[in-house]
């Protein structure tokens, strides 16, 4: 009897009866009976740990990393990182790329090779501690041994996963303890981990001084993730190479494709994880030039405007008159928008954004006491706001004020029942053009028609500000959009699986 099918986890090796560790947590299973065994091609919520002794390619290991994959499972290492393994240009890159850490931590050595065991990311002696966890998060196996050579200085000269047959007698006391903590990792949040499915890593920086979400918001973001089935994690530019890990990643830090918040989406999509915002999202939503575009090609109302460039700028003036708006095309929070009262503004203003951006945004100045913002998820509205001006000022913003409480404007959050129609299906309109992520579509309504000023893909939603009609239901929605695309996935995997199963001897 396999009643333990319900587990979350399992660690796969060729032979169960060799494994000498006592780990609670997961069920011990063959490789065989795990590439074999039909119930695990109909699982979907497994987190695979691949300690075979040979990944080599077509081998069992490689199998179960393969097989997992297609599956749906979480694998660790994934076949991405079995094949870095094997590639020397990899290998150097990481070492060019962690040197300091490398020349720190080996600087005591006076021989010409060090070999580095890294048992679940952690090494017998605590000198080499920061080192292990690098390399364990770059590599993703939780056995390894990197082999460091000494010309003029230490560099990588090869990594690989090992078995637990090559762990020394007298290591494995303290790999038992290694493999414990492992495996009870605070980032479950909780010990009673079966009420969990999936986990989700937050991304954050902690210290942004306008992050999109408060920590309010943060903290019912995870209270909301909890219910919706998640262990949660938050994690930071830092843990890049763990994305891996998760079953989700919830980006709430500002976003730019210049930046590792795009790396982060970028890889989480190419693995396949549930991921918010996506790539494409940002990639479309942080250039205001590729906006304006979209919206021109899709006749979506907006105050005039002109992409501008050294061919037109004499023009501008002419076109738009005055007071203009300029917009650097990454603009966000207010910042980099600009506006000029006269030609002679005008020019300096050009002359300064020109030198960082080939095109930019020529905006005719439309003043209004407030723009709306309308949340869109999954092409659903799922908040609405009014934002005033700042106090004396043309902006929701205004950077330069002496005094900190008047930065902001005031507020008014809107039942979406109570919102002009129009704002509504117009911010739905411009959102669907982008994709199906998280959208803030900020508009102005100029004599009872809707103008869409941009598309926001990392929506401010802060405890006391966005969530107060909503409450509760408006992080509890994210979650449940992350859990969806996680399931979808999953669902999608498994019908493939069916279709085209085939048995697998050895």
């Amino acid at each position: 009897m396999r009643g333990a099918l319900i587990m979350k986890k399992i660690i796969v090796v060729n032979n169960p009866k060799n494994w000498k560790f006592h780990i609670p947590e997961a069920e011990i299973i063959s490789a065989k009976d795990y590439l074999t065994q039909h119930d695990f091609t109909k699982e979907k919520s497994l987190r695979v740990f691949n300690l075979c002794r040979d990944y080599s390619y077509q081998s069992k290991g490689y199998y179960v990393s393969l097989l997992a994959e297609a599956r749906g499972h979480k694998v660790i290492p994934n076949v991405k990182n079995i094949r870095d393994f094997k590639a020397p240009a990899v290998v150097k890159i990481v070492s060019d790329d962690i040197d300091e850490l490398i020349q720190k931590s080996l600087k005591h050595l006076t021989g010409t090779e060090f070999v580095l065991s890294i048992y679940f990311g952690q090494n017998v002696s605590p000198q080499y501690l920061e080192l292990s966890q690098e390399l364990y998060r770059i590599f993703q196996a939780p056995l390894l041994r990197a082999k460091f050579i000494f010309k003029q200085k230490w560099f990588i000269q090869s990594i690989r996963p090992i078995c637990v047959d090559e762990i020394p007698e007298t290591h494995k006391e303290m790999v038992d303890k290694f493999a414990r903590e492992y495996f009870e990792k605070t980032r479950f949040v909780s010990a009673k981990s079966e009420e969990y499915l999936y986990d989700l890593g937050i991304l954050i920086n902690p210290d942004e001084k306008e992050p999109p979400s408060n920590k309010q918001a943060i903290h019912n973001f995870i209270e909301a993730a909890q219910e919706t089935g998640f262990r949660v994690e938050l994690i930071t530019k830092k843990d890049y190479h763990r994305v891996g890990e998760f079953d989700a990643i919830f980006i709430r830090e500002t976003t730019n494709v210049n930046h590792h918040t795009y790396a982060f989406a970028r890889r989480a999509q190419s693995e396949g994880i549930a991921v918010i915002d996506d790539p494409d999202s940002i990639l479309r939503c942080s250039n205001k030039v590729y906006l304006q575009e979209l919206m021109d090609v899709g006749k979506i109302p907006a105050p005039k405007t002109i992409i501008a460039h050294s061919e037109n700028r004499h023009t501008l003036a002419k076109e738009l008159g005055f007071p203009m708006v300029i917009k650097a095309p990454d603009s966000s929070f207010s910042l980099g928008v600009k506006k000029v009262a006269d030609k002679a503004e005008m020019e300096k203003v050009l002359d300064e954004m020109f030198e960082k951006s080939d095109l930019l945004i020529a905006q005719e100045y439309t003043p209004t006491k407030f723009d709306w913002r309308v949340g869109i998820l999954d092409g659903r509205p799922i908040y609405a706001c009014k934002y005033y001006m700042a106090k004396d000022h043309w902006q929701i913003y205004n950077w330069n004020s002496a005094d900190k409480d008047e930065i902001c404007g005031m507020f008014d959050t809107v039942p979406i029942e109570m919102v002009p129609h129009g704002i509504v299906k117009t911010a739905l309109r411009v959102a669907s053009m982008i994709g199906n992520g998280l959208y803030g579509v900020d508009l102005k309504e100029v004599n009872g028609k809707p103008m869409v000023i941009e598309v926001n893909d990392n929506p401010s939603i802060d405890a006391g500000i966005e969530d107060q009609v909503a409450k509760k239901k408006l992080y509890l929605s994210i979650m449940r959009s992350l859990r969806h695309r996680i399931e979808d996935r999953l669902n999608a995997a498994q019908q493939k699986i069916l279709q085209h199963e085939r048995e697998v001897y050895f």
